[in-house]
């Protein structure tokens, strides 16, 4: 892709979760895990400290939401890409998600064939929007971007 590295924070309050996550991201050679995090709180301490490239956040997480943590995100770290992945399918909660400052948004059930094509529509700049999701109204915000094909 001609990255040199991508650095990831991955926050998800299921371990099981951040471990399939890690070990599917550890196959590709320039994506780099810097650090993870169960909670919204401590999320927003990690990018303070470390200013990844990418966070890999979910919305339904302890002591700060996943939404609330983005807005935070925001001010401390404005070069951080937000890419939320969740099975959350309100549409208001996802538009929500996208006007705190997210480029992107993946169903954890289309992740085995989204999320890298996710990160690296992400990673580039532009929006992405799982496929599962085309039926819910939210295709003013489908991926604003030539459409990058799903890894074989």
């Amino acid at each position: 892709m001609g990255f040199l590295s991508i650095h990831i924070l991955v926050v998800d309050d299921y371990e099981h979760w951040r471990r399939f996550v890690l070990e599917f991201l550890q196959k590709e050679p320039e994506l780099q895990v810097v650090a993870e995090a169960s909670d919204g709180l401590d999320a927003v301490r990690k990018v303070r400290e470390l200013q990844p490239d990418l966070i890999l956040l979910d919305i339904g997480l302890p002591k700060l939401n996943g939404i609330e943590a983005a807005r935070q995100i925001r001010q401390i770290s404005p070069n951080s890409k937000i890419l939320f992945f969740s099975e959350n399918r309100s549409v208001a909660i996802i538009e929500e998600a996208m006007r705190c400052g997210a480029r992107g948004f993946v169903l954890k059930s289309d992740a085995a064939n989204e999320l890298l094509p996710a990160i690296r529509t992400v990673v580039a700049g532009h929006q992405f929007v799982s496929t599962g999701l085309a039926h819910h109204g939210l295709e003013a915000l489908r991926n604003n971007a030539p459409r990058v094909s799903p890894v074989p």
